[in-house]
């Protein structure tokens, strides 16, 4: 694969466990992109690796088997280190609905460009970002502390060890860009909240429910 500078680029990783998602959402993302996708390997099964890279559908595979962080803690990591000036982090259970490119247009010097996750900021009383879709320049200071963060103080997931790490409304000013939602359309907006819309790019499929949904659909 190979190991060039790309301007732009796509992210995703999974490992044994959430592989089963990859194909799925390799198929969803080139239906309507041609920016190159690099794949982080969390700990993916030999047969997998082996069938992604021979029908060369990602652009480059990022080696993060052999790093201490476990499952999605290594997510921030893949970010870091992903080859590309501009990166755009994509959880594989992202239903990809259209072309997502004028994400990286959104985003700003040293800021993660994130979706304000409506759901749980209205549940919990404190605006909340979530991780699933994560655009961004270069390497930002916040996302060298994030990498920090889930080694030496990890929390529940690598969404809330970004939140304890913005602190107060003065550190999200700071450090975050918010996305408009159509970037990232959460599964409870529309199962829970009955929020939806016809110009979404991503449809995200989070939990139990959404790992589900996503069944059905390669199961047809």
């Amino acid at each position: 694969m190979s190991s060039k500078m790309y301007d732009r680029a796509f992210l995703t990783g999974c490992d044994s466990n959430t592989e089963w998602m990859l194909p799925w959402f390799l198929d969803n993302y080139h239906k309507h992109n041609d920016t190159p996708i690099v794949l982080a390997d969390f700990g993916m099964s030999k047969f997998r690796l082996a069938a992604i890279k021979n029908q060369k559908r990602v652009s480059a595979i990022l080696d993060l088997t052999s790093t201490s962080e476990q499952g999605w803690f290594k997510k921030p990591l893949s970010m870091l280190k992903c080859p590309s000036k501009y990166t755009c982090w994509l959880d594989t259970d992202c239903e990809i609905l259209g072309n997502i490119s004028s994400v990286f247009d959104k985003v700003e010097p040293q800021k993660l460009a994130m979706v304000c996750d409506r759901p749980w900021t209205k549940r919990s009383g404190q605006t909340w970002y979530n991780s699933g879709v994560v655009a961004f320049k270069d390497n930002p200071k916040i996302l060298e502390k994030w990498v920090e963060a889930v080694r030496k103080n990890p929390v529940r997931g690598d969404q809330e060890t970004l939140h304890q790490l913005l602190e107060t409304p003065l550190d999200q000013m700071i450090y975050i860009t918010e996305l408009p939602n159509k970037y990232n359309w959460l599964r409870v907006q529309i199962q829970n909240d009955k929020q939806d819309s016809k110009d979404k790019l991503v449809m995200h499929w989070t939990g139990k429910k959404g790992k589900d949904k996503i069944k059905g659909m390669i199961d047809g």
